[in-house]
């Protein structure tokens, strides 16, 4: 494997050589590098492949920088809502109890500390938001669970168990409603169907901004530390 450095146009390419790969990649990191790799080393192929993605990885760019990571100090501050807040706030009560337990407080500790708060929090929160929302959209479902997860907000499964990401904590309540009803939504349409939106749009105004919103989070931008 070999990494050098390449140019393209006004671009920084970080270009990665490996004989064995068997397709290209191109990927943008959440601190907007522009990974690329491949099994050629050919000028040609590499300009010709950067031509073809390059409006795909401009607007990968752009939307790092319309959604830069969020930086937490932490053990001073809490990601809640959307808000950075003082760890002092009254909803970071249980977060503050785990952080003067920490027998050592290492970085690593200290995140745990955060994860277990976020779940412990969800539990009551986003509990209460999705009986809410079965009651008015007259839906039940089997079993609720709360999970971190690295690539979705929430899942819905055939079994009717809808799985929450504790990291929907850290969105604004207007995101979190949203995820709730389209998670309940799932429960009458497995899939992402006209019909399947339309349902969401009946209990859920100004759904499709949201959404959009949604989409532009990145799931562990908000999770940056010093």
């Amino acid at each position: 494997m070999h990494t050098n450095e390449i140019s393209f146009k006004d671009l920084s390419i970080t270009h990665i050589y490996k004989k064995t790969l068997k397709n290209s990649y191109i990927s943008v990191t959440k601190d907007a590098k522009v990974i690329l790799k491949t099994s050629s080393t050919s000028k040609f192929y590499i300009e010709t492949l950067l031509r073809k993605r390059e409006s795909w990885i401009r607007k990968q760019l752009k939307k790092q920088e319309l959604n830069p990571p969020i930086e937490i100090n932490l053990e001073d501050e809490v990601l809640l809502f959307g808000e950075l807040c003082s760890v002092d706030i009254e909803d970071a009560e249980i977060l503050r109890n785990y952080l003067c337990n920490l027998r050592k407080p290492t970085k690593a500790n200290i995140l745990r500390c955060y994860d277990n708060f976020y779940k412990e929090y969800a539990k009551s929160y986003l509990t209460q938001r999705v009986e809410f929302y079965s009651k008015v959209m007259n839906l039940k479902y089997k079993e609720l669970k709360f999970k971190k997860m690295k690539s979705r907000w929430g899942s819905c499964n055939s079994l009717r168990v809808i799985t929450l990401n504790t990291n929907l904590l850290k969105l604004h309540k207007e995101q979190i409603d949203y995820v709730v009803v389209h998670e309940l939504a799932h429960l009458v349409h497995m899939n992402h169907s006209k019909a399947f939106h339309t349902l969401v749009d009946a209990y859920y105004t100004d759904s499709l901004r949201v959404r959009k919103e949604i989409r532009e989070r990145r799931l562990y931008s908000m999770d940056a530390s010093k």
